[in-house]
Protein backbone atom coordinates (compact mmCIF):
# COMPACT_ATOMS: atom_id res chain seq x y z
CA UNK A 1 0.00 0.00 0.00
CA UNK A 2 1.19 3.55 -0.76
CA UNK A 3 0.85 6.07 2.06
CA UNK A 4 1.24 9.82 1.84
CA UNK A 5 1.65 11.65 5.14
CA UNK A 6 1.37 15.43 5.01
CA UNK A 7 2.93 17.38 7.86
CA UNK A 8 2.15 21.07 8.35
CA UNK A 9 3.34 21.95 11.87
CA UNK A 10 6.83 22.86 13.10
CA UNK A 11 9.04 20.12 14.56
CA UNK A 12 8.62 21.40 18.12
CA UNK A 13 5.93 23.36 19.95
CA UNK A 14 3.12 21.04 18.90
CA UNK A 15 3.16 17.26 18.61
CA UNK A 16 1.50 16.94 15.20
CA UNK A 17 4.69 16.40 13.24
CA UNK A 18 6.00 14.09 15.96
CA UNK A 19 2.80 12.02 15.78
CA UNK A 20 2.80 11.98 11.98
CA UNK A 21 6.33 10.59 11.99
CA UNK A 22 5.38 8.07 14.68
CA UNK A 23 2.60 6.92 12.35
CA UNK A 24 5.08 6.64 9.45
CA UNK A 25 7.28 4.40 11.61
CA UNK A 26 4.32 2.29 12.74
CA UNK A 27 3.15 1.82 9.14
CA UNK A 28 6.64 0.76 8.04
CA UNK A 29 6.82 -1.71 10.94
CA UNK A 30 3.36 -3.19 10.44
CA UNK A 31 3.23 -3.22 6.64
CA UNK A 32 6.53 -4.50 5.23
CA UNK A 33 5.39 -3.68 1.69
CA UNK A 34 4.42 -0.10 2.58
CA UNK A 35 5.64 2.72 0.37
CA UNK A 36 5.73 5.80 2.58
CA UNK A 37 6.06 9.37 1.41
CA UNK A 38 6.20 12.20 3.93
CA UNK A 39 5.54 15.65 2.48
CA UNK A 40 6.65 18.61 4.60
CA UNK A 41 4.96 21.94 4.04
CA UNK A 42 4.61 25.25 5.89
CA UNK A 43 6.62 25.18 9.13
CA UNK A 44 7.00 21.40 8.85
CA UNK A 45 9.88 21.93 6.39
CA UNK A 46 11.92 22.67 9.52
CA UNK A 47 11.47 19.01 10.51
CA UNK A 48 14.14 18.13 7.93
CA UNK A 49 16.61 20.79 9.12
CA UNK A 50 20.00 19.18 9.77
CA UNK A 51 21.81 19.65 13.07
CA UNK A 52 18.89 19.68 15.49
CA UNK A 53 20.00 19.54 19.12
CA UNK A 54 17.43 18.51 21.70
CA UNK A 55 17.79 17.84 25.44
CA UNK A 56 18.53 14.28 26.56
CA UNK A 57 15.35 12.27 26.81
CA UNK A 58 13.47 14.54 24.37
CA UNK A 59 12.43 13.32 20.94
CA UNK A 60 14.50 14.50 17.99
CA UNK A 61 12.55 15.08 14.77
CA UNK A 62 15.69 15.05 12.61
CA UNK A 63 16.42 11.49 13.78
CA UNK A 64 12.80 10.51 13.13
CA UNK A 65 13.08 11.85 9.56
CA UNK A 66 16.24 9.76 9.20
CA UNK A 67 14.32 6.65 10.27
CA UNK A 68 11.74 7.24 7.53
CA UNK A 69 14.53 7.56 4.97
CA UNK A 70 16.37 4.47 6.26
CA UNK A 71 13.11 2.49 5.91
CA UNK A 72 13.21 3.36 2.19
CA UNK A 73 10.58 6.06 2.60
CA UNK A 74 10.66 9.40 0.80
CA UNK A 75 10.72 12.80 2.44
CA UNK A 76 9.65 15.64 0.17
CA UNK A 77 9.82 19.31 1.15
CA UNK A 78 7.77 22.17 -0.28
CA UNK A 79 10.28 24.36 -2.09
CA UNK A 80 8.17 27.51 -1.74
CA UNK A 81 7.91 26.89 2.02
CA UNK A 82 11.67 26.39 2.22
CA UNK A 83 12.30 29.65 0.36
CA UNK A 84 9.95 31.55 2.67
CA UNK A 85 12.02 30.34 5.64
CA UNK A 86 15.43 30.98 4.09
CA UNK A 87 16.27 27.28 3.80
CA UNK A 88 18.11 25.55 0.99
CA UNK A 89 18.90 21.89 0.36
CA UNK A 90 22.34 22.05 1.97
CA UNK A 91 20.62 23.03 5.26
CA UNK A 92 18.54 19.88 5.23
CA UNK A 93 18.88 16.21 6.17
CA UNK A 94 20.62 14.17 3.50
CA UNK A 95 18.01 12.27 1.51
CA UNK A 96 15.17 14.77 1.95
CA UNK A 97 14.22 16.20 -1.43
CA UNK A 98 13.00 19.64 -2.43
CA UNK A 99 9.63 19.35 -4.19
CA UNK A 100 6.72 21.37 -5.55
CA UNK A 101 2.94 21.43 -5.42
CA UNK A 102 3.01 19.40 -8.65
CA UNK A 103 5.13 16.84 -6.78
CA UNK A 104 2.55 16.80 -3.98
CA UNK A 105 -0.24 16.39 -6.54
CA UNK A 106 1.56 13.42 -8.11
CA UNK A 107 2.19 11.82 -4.69
CA UNK A 108 -1.47 12.32 -3.79
CA UNK A 109 -2.69 10.72 -7.02
CA UNK A 110 -0.34 7.76 -6.51
CA UNK A 111 -1.28 7.23 -2.84
CA UNK A 112 -3.77 4.66 -1.63
CA UNK A 113 -4.15 6.54 1.65
CA UNK A 114 -3.42 10.14 2.60
CA UNK A 115 -2.98 11.19 6.23
CA UNK A 116 -2.73 14.84 7.26
CA UNK A 117 -1.14 16.07 10.48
Amino acid sequence: MKYLILLNDPPYGTERSFNGLRMAHALAKNDPDAEITVFLMADAVLCAKAGQKTPDGYYNIERMIGLVLSAKGRVLMCGTCMDARGLNEKDMVEGATRSTMDGLAQATIAADKVLVF
